[in-house]
């Protein structure tokens, strides 16, 4: 693409494609691969916006940022104005480098408690709390938002404008309703309407799995960026991909079994140190099946090793398996 690259802030960023923030998935040591193998954000998890309870093991792992390359983005939940305002700027304290705001999460336990999608309904509260946010902190303050609560009520396009309004830096729009969760396809057309209404840099996201679609998704809305969510869970290389594909160059190949054995255990030895040895154990687990999937391991020789695998009790048991089976 001819366009400069994308800004947000005093951040220019290295490339078009970011990184969707996951809950359960995006913690450190997948946001600090996905960076170094081409995704020129990655935000945290979904933070709470109730400092109460930021004293959980969950959310201190979600608050580390140690080692962490900038821009560090956190992504902060809630549906109260001063809440959000202060978790914003204790997170700023904290080494964040951009606030980004949920109003994306279609999850039930997110919405039940007025947050995240929920508050499209309410377009006078979302301009309270995005003002709120602006106004604490003196970074850029992002939004990822869903087109609307149900298909008969797409409001992106207002909430677009309020946010630009109201200081917000950029956006990232999936291209669902939260009443859609994550079922259908996504469309683009909301995600252009956006585009086409506001100033200020728009991502899209929503089913962006291959390098072409990335470029097919930014010709059709206009968009300076994509955000790729799960399609990264286990080919966190996509980045790079994309990357390649939309300056005008080829696509690298995807990684040789002697790569992605390195890809996994740099991984896998990141989640034993934040997470220690018997939870690092489990998360990884997880991980190990969506690396197969990603990587064209689904027949019966994968399915047995995934098998045997998710079994082992130790990392040390969990590296050597994967050294064997990726030796190339």
């Amino acid at each position: 693409m001819s366009r400069p690259l994308p800004r947000i802030g005093r951040h220019t960023l290295t490339g078009r494609a970011v990184l969707a923030p996951m809950a359960g998935v995006t913690d450190r040591p997948f946001r600090q691969l996905c960076r170094r193998l081409g995704a020129a954000l990655a935000a945290s998890e979904m933070i709470t916006s109730d400092v109460r309870l930021w004293h959980t093991p969950k959310t201190r792992h979600r608050l580390d940022h140690d080692g962490e390359a900038g821009p560090i983005v956190v992504q902060v939940a809630g549906g109260d104005a001063a809440m959000v305002a202060e978790a914003a700027r204790l997170n700023v304290e904290q080494g964040a480098d951009i606030i980004d705001i949920n109003m994306g999460c279609p999850a039930k336990k997110v919405c039940n408690k007025a947050a995240g999608s929920a508050l499209l309904r309410d377009e006078p509260l979302v301009a309270g709390i995005l003002a709120a946010a602006v106004a604490a902190v003196d970074v850029p303050v992002t939004l990822k938002l869903r087109t609307g609560w149900d298909r008969d009520h797409r409001n992106a396009v207002r909430i677009a404008r309020l946010a630009e309004d109201s200081g917000i830096a950029a956006l990232a729009v999936h291209g669902r309703t939260r009443a859609d969760l994550y079922q259908g396809e996504a469309e683009y057309e909301t995600i252009a309407a956006v585009k086409a209404a506001v100033r200020i840099p728009v991502f899209a996201n929503g089913d962006i799995d291959t390098a072409v679609k990335a470029a097919q998704v930014l010709a059709a809305t206009g968009c300076d960026g994509v955000m790729i969510g799960r399609a990264a869970q286990g080919r966190p290389w996509i980045f790079r991909e994309v990357n390649a594909h939309l300056a005008g160059q080829a696509p690298p190949p995807p990684p040789e079994p002697t790569e992605l054995r390195d890809i996994m255990l740099t991984h896998f030895a990141a989640l034993y140190a934040l997470y220690g040895e018997d939870a690092g154990v489990r998360v990884a687990r997880k991980h190990l099946g969506w690396y197969l999937a990603a990587s064209g391991h689904t027949g019966p020789e994968g399915e047995a090793f995934r098998r045997r695998w998710v079994l082992l009790a130790t990392a040390q048991q969990q590296g050597a398996e994967v050294a064997a089976f990726f030796a190339g």
